[in-house]
């Protein structure tokens, strides 16, 4: 696994605390996540699995990539959806029609919802200490 990658050919993609640099090689259409397979990072869990290799099923380029990702922050959730975004913003960034087809699905927008900071005389960002009339 001694590739070297280009920078021009990485998709970016976030997701809460997640940050996913994801790169494209030519290939049977295997996932490999922090130099491990897909299928053992994500648990075998084929709702992520399916979610990552959604765009490219899309455009029917399901076995002619490898996805590569290095993954930092956040839980599966996060990864998964930032490895998708990042996968969507790559094929785009390598022909510009893939834009027309991925759009109207939504793999394009980022989910811009994160947590909410903790505010002061509060528990947590909205969670007061219970109210006591007397």
């Amino acid at each position: 696994m001694n590739t070297v990658f280009q920078k021009d050919k990485i998709g970016i993609g976030k997701r809460k605390r997640a940050v996913a640099r994801v790169f494209l090689v030519p290939g049977t259409g295997t996932i490999t996540i922090n130099k491990v397979s897909g299928e053992k990072y994500l648990q075998y869990n084929t709702n992520y699995l399916n979610a990552i290799k959604a765009p490219l099923e899309k455009l029917n380029l399901t076995n002619q990539f490898d996805i590569v990702a290095i993954v930092r922050g956040g839980g599966l959730t996060g990864q998964t959806d930032s490895i998708k975004l990042g996968v969507a913003r790559l094929l785009c960034k390598m022909e510009h029609e893939n834009r027309l087809v991925l759009k109207p699905f939504g793999f394009l927008s980022r989910d811009a919802r994160i947590k909410e900071r903790k505010k002061y005389g509060l528990r947590k960002a909205r969670k007061a200490s219970q109210y006591s009339k007397r």
